[in-house]
């Protein structure tokens, strides 16, 4: 384990370069024109280490790239994204810089700088060891931020075809690693009243904004804190003008549960919703769209196994939980083993201070390498 920590201390120059690269080309989710751009460099970074790399159509999405590395029948699936939270223009305004001992810049933490580590562990692998004891399987989606429509199904394919997943997202503080995540979704509900004149026959009318106003204390009394579920009403919309009595409004709700159980529970809940105006009408749309990635013997095995490396390499790792989705839940979802957060160490995920840590970029690339090592070698 000490050679492949050496051999990305050396290596960090590369490592910082390849960075900077992804991030100085923007790739918010939706814009496949820039999408594709920094896909396009990435592709062109993963040829040169010796990857088979093919181009998978998203549509709308852009493109998601796959990078075989090795052969064998052991597969162990690399998981992150290109797609970035930022417009494009963000980087003329917080431009790509190190200062201070860290890397700034729109994207360069979720999850830019992961993508380059998973870079790097592969070239150390490639260069370190020779052949490869397995296949190690690269795949960047598109469109990870918005939900993974476009990229499911390829997820889901290349998950079941692997014995473990390591998901390149960023690091809990303090580097620990991620073995659990709440499911995340979305809902609207949309509420049918009848418009009237507000000054003339108020009472003719049956006001859809009065009662979403009466079913949001119900959805909040949906949250449970204590079973890790966390329901927010975050935008409204209703009504045509001040002076007409409003025939629609609708809000949607964000959803973070860290169980099916209480998956099942809320969605239920929030579809069995009555008006209390008999005159209006309530539709609930949406759903869970990211089930919850629970602690399971898979993951449990693998951050073992990834607590030994790390210890190899003088570093104490340790393990959590988040809030925050990713496509992790999809794959622990089927079954998979999958341990969570691989990618940089640092802080300010899709906010203004986002930034990687550069001290700590050498080790995590020498732990993922040699995670890698040991699953493919068992």
């Amino acid at each position: 384990m000490r050679s492949l920590l050496a051999y990305s201390e050396r290596e960090l120059p590369w490592l910082l370069e390849t960075i900077e690269a992804l991030v100085r080309l923007e790739s918010p989710s939706g814009d496949a024109v820039a999408i594709n751009r920094c896909q396009k460099e990435l592709e062109f970074r993963l040829s040169g280490l010796g990857g088979v790399v093919t181009r998978r159509s998203g549509g709308p999405a852009g493109d998601h790239v796959r990078a075989e590395f090795g052969s064998g029948p052991r597969q162990v699936l690399l998981l992150g994204h290109i797609d970035t939270v930022w417009p494009v223009g963000t980087l003329a305004a917080r431009p790509f810089c190190a200062e201070g001992g860290r890397l700034h810049g729109p994207g360069v933490f979720d999850m830019k700088a992961g993508l380059a580590i998973a870079a790097l562990a592969l070239k150390a692998l490639a260069e370190g060891s020779g052949a490869l004891p397995g296949t190690i399987v690269l795949l960047v989606t598109a469109d990870e931020e918005t939900g993974s429509a476009a990229s499911r199904a390829v997820i889901e394919a290349e998950a079941l075809a692997s014995v473990a997943v390591l998901v390149l997202e960023p690091a809990l503080p303090g580097g620990a690693l991620k073995t659990s995540r709440k499911g995340c979704g979305e809902f609207v509900l949309r509420v049918s009243g009848r418009a009237a004149h507000a000054g003339i026959e108020p009472e003719t009318g049956a006001s859809a904004v009065s009662e979403l106003a009466r079913q949001i204390p119900r959805i909040e009394a949906l949250r449970d804190a204590a079973a890790g579920t966390a329901l927010n009403v975050g935008v409204i919309r209703g009504g045509s003008r001040p002076n007409v009595v409003a025939a629609n409004a609708e809000a949607v709700i964000d959803v973070r549960v860290a169980s099916s159980a209480e998956a099942a529970r809320v969605a239920g809940a929030l579809r069995a919703l009555e008006p209390v105006d008999a005159r209006t009408r309530l539709a609930v749309s949406g759903g869970i769209d990211r089930p919850p990635m629970q602690r399971s013997a898979g993951a449990a095995s693998l951050f073992a196994i990834a607590r030994a490396v790390a210890a190899d390499l003088g570093h104490a790792l340790g393990e959590g939980g988040t809030g925050g989705g990713s496509d992790g839940n999809l794959t622990a979802a089927l079954g998979v083993p999958t341990l969570d957060g691989l990618g940089a160490v640092g802080g300010g995920a899709h906010a203004a201070d986002e930034h990687v840590l550069v001290a700590d970029l050498p080790w995590r690339a020498a732990l993922l390498a040699g995670l890698l090592r040991r699953i493919l070698i068992v």
